[in-house]
């Protein structure tokens, strides 16, 4: 568990690689390996896929916010345990297994907010770029660096290359520079950039915020909004058919529309 009274910064004494704090449906997950700047080792990636697997069947958490303890977000790949990957076989599982777990997120029911107090380098920022939302400390820089040492950040590419202009994914690729949280901000990286004393509080209102709809309305428009988005117009418009209809003979949505004609507050969502 994370302690209220404990900053990024400061870090927890504790052996997790990932930490949990659930709290009114909403769970906090805290990369736990500050000392080697959060980057994701074989380990930390195995746990953090492990317990987002737990609550991808959890219906008692409605919002996940992905943070960090120590001076780094995620500083990507553990460049050394990738370095002693001297097989073709090794270094494809490794990447692989990186891909999985970008791909559970995105296949998370619930929403994932990326809560970034520090910098989120190489497959750190493609975790930030993964999650549905992120919100952002004025402090936070983001980078694709690989390049700086030759290697070119193919699968960070893909997540960055999906929430922001071509032309300036290229430029974060190809040259490897920082950008600090406002350009993150213009970029459409984040969606929030805010001062560092008051992250914990704009994260917090945010999941809030979303907690309070219809947790079935917002599984299916987010397994939707993935769907739809490289698809063809045409059949985008299919797919998103195809769940709004779903959505609205689902009973939440025929309650709530009820009680906005009715002039009456929302009904208790149930469960997913």
């Amino acid at each position: 568990m994370t302690s209220e009274n404990k900053t990024a910064e400061d870090g927890v004494n504790d052996d997790a690689l990932v930490l949990r704090d659930d709290h009114e449906g909403i769970a906090t997950l805290t990369l736990n390996r500050g000392s080697k700047f959060n980057a994701l080792s074989s380990d930390l990636m195995t746990e953090l896929k492990r317990i987002l697997d737990q609550i991808a069947d959890d219906t008692t958490v409605r919002v996940v916010i992905l943070a960090a303890h120590g001076k780094a977000f995620c500083a990507g790949h553990d460049l050394k345990e990738l370095g002693a990957k001297d097989t073709r076989e090794a270094v494809d599982a490794l990447f692989q297994q990186c891909s999985d777990l970008m791909m559970t997120v995105t296949r998370l029911p619930q929403p994932v907010i990326a809560k970034v107090h520090g910098i989120a380098t190489a497959a750190g920022c493609q975790l930030v770029a993964t999650c549905d939302l992120a919100v952002a400390s004025s402090a936070a820089q983001f980078a694709t660096s690989g390049i700086n040492v030759g290697l070119f950040c193919a699968t960070p590419g893909v997540a960055l290359s999906r929430n922001v202009p071509r032309k300036k994914a290229m430029e974060m690729l190809l040259t490897g520079d920082f950008i600090d949280s406002e350009t993150a901000l213009q970029f459409g990286l984040i969606n929030q950039a805010v001062e560092p004393e008051e992250l914990d509080r704009a994260v917090k209102d945010f999941a809030a915020k979303i907690s309070r709809h219809s947790p079935k309305a917002i599984a299916m428009g987010k397994s939707l909004f993935y769907r739809q988005i490289n698809e063809g117009l045409e059949t985008a418009y299919d797919t998103a058919v195809d769940t709004i209809v779903d959505n609205m003979i689902d009973g939440d949505a025929r309650a709530g529309i009820n009680a906005f004609i009715a002039k009456q507050p929302m009904p208790d969502w149930e469960d997913r």
